[in-house]
């Protein structure tokens, strides 16, 4: 980049949402590499537009289309860039991620992180050992390679086991670049992004600081959080799967609650995107204003229905929308389900493959309905 003419700030291994922020503080670009929750053979380049925004599609198209292009383009005459390191980035994160709790502390609380041997590792620590709470870490190790290996938001195994051992009122999982969490309560079950946004929707509201009483989430967001928004009053505007999706959501409509499943929990408010840290912050923040076990706050935030997803490998994925066949049989479905369950049949963008989603009451009607919807797209696909 500095070959190129364009002067760089470095400032070392740190969550993505930092890179996000410090590009606000700024008015700078930035860019990260990461791959996210999985293996580090899967890095690439995350780029943020100057105010710390994520790319538009459009953008991140033509973006590639240029890069592409350079591949073949001779060297630059721009002359080169300063190149600077930025030894206080962490603490200006730190500093960032504490105002958000506005003076309030976590003291009393015992939690245990799962680092994911991330970008989380060389702070997270810092961050709620100095918002009060006594502090656990795992996987805090990173090593270049272990990265999201067998840890994280995508593995909480460890991080369950640990939370009961220890006797902990919590557990916090992040992903490798540190933009997601998913939680462990305090009798090891797992609360994951739509108990995680319901839990906060609803305190919002209470407080009166739900923007619009709308919370933005995903169609793969579970039906029982549709349900449990609609009995408090909180309106559900619902986008395509991916965080920007949400955060341009939230942007056009003024909100400033939105989310997805995996974790990735958007406080518009707080931050230009997804951060695991300061989610963890404000979802403990709840729990101590609360006086109530996180267990006890999950579970009476919503009631998850269960949920069964298929990737059903397809020869082609023409013709999809034209098969009457097929969504004669999902109508069938969605007869049989009623008003406690739901389908979802999209195709992937990247890959052959038609993802089959089904929620309904029970765990068996959920895995035999999307087993029945599954042998009907492959046979309408093949």
């Amino acid at each position: 980049v500095a070959a190129e003419g364009a002067d760089v700030v470095d400032i070392g291994v740190l969550p993505t949402p930092a890179v996000a922020g410090l590009c606000a503080a700024r008015g700078a670009a930035g860019a990260v590499v990461s791959a996210s929750h999985n293996p580090w053979t899967d890095n690439g380049v995350k780029v943020f537009a100057p105010g710390g925004s994520k790319l538009s599609d459009a953008v991140e198209e033509r973006l590639e289309a240029e890069l592409a292009a350079l591949v073949e383009a001779p060297p630059s005459t721009a002359g080169t860039g300063q190149i600077t390191v930025d030894a206080r980035a962490p603490s200006w994160y730190v500093t960032q991620l504490l105002q958000s709790l506005g003076g309030r502390s976590l003291e009393g609380l015992h939690v245990v992180l799962d680092c994911a041997n991330g970008a989380s590792s060389p702070v997270a620590e810092r961050v709620f050992t100095e918002a009060g709470a006594r502090v656990e870490v795992i996987h805090a190790d990173p090593d270049g390679t272990n990265i999201n290996r067998d840890c994280g938001s995508t593995y909480p195994d460890d991080l369950q086991k640990a939370v009961v051992a220890a006797g902990a009122d919590a557990g916090l999982a992040f992903d490798g670049d540190a933009d997601r969490v998913v939680a462990v309560d305090n009798t090891g079950a797992l609360v994951d992004g739509d108990r995680l946004i319901a839990l906060c929707a609803l305190d919002r509201r209470d407080r009166g600081v739900l923007t619009g009483n709308t919370v933005v989430v995903t169609v793969m967001t579970n039906l029982g959080f549709r349900l449990a928004m609609a009995e408090h009053g909180i309106d559900v505007f619902e986008t395509q799967v991916g965080d920007r999706y949400v955060l341009e959501a939230l942007e056009h409509g003024g909100w400033s609650l939105g989310g997805e499943q995996s974790g990735h929990v958007i406080f518009r408010d707080l931050a230009t995107t997804g951060d695991g840290l300061l989610t963890g912050l404000q979802l403990l923040d709840v729990v101590v204003r609360s006086g109530r076990p996180l267990a006890e706050l999950a579970t009476g935030a919503m009631q998850r229905f269960p949920q069964v997803l298929r990737n059903v490998r397809v020869a082609s994925r023409e013709g999809l929308d034209a098969a009457t066949a097929l969504w004669a049989q999902v109508a069938a479905v969605e007869k049989r389900l009623g008003s406690q369950g739901r389908v979802l049949l999209r195709p992937s963008g990247t890959e052959p493959v038609v993802r089959v989603m089904v929620e309904a009451a029970t765990q068996e009607q959920a895995e035999a309905e999307t087993a029945h919807l599954a042998a009907v797209v492959e046979k309408t696909c093949r």
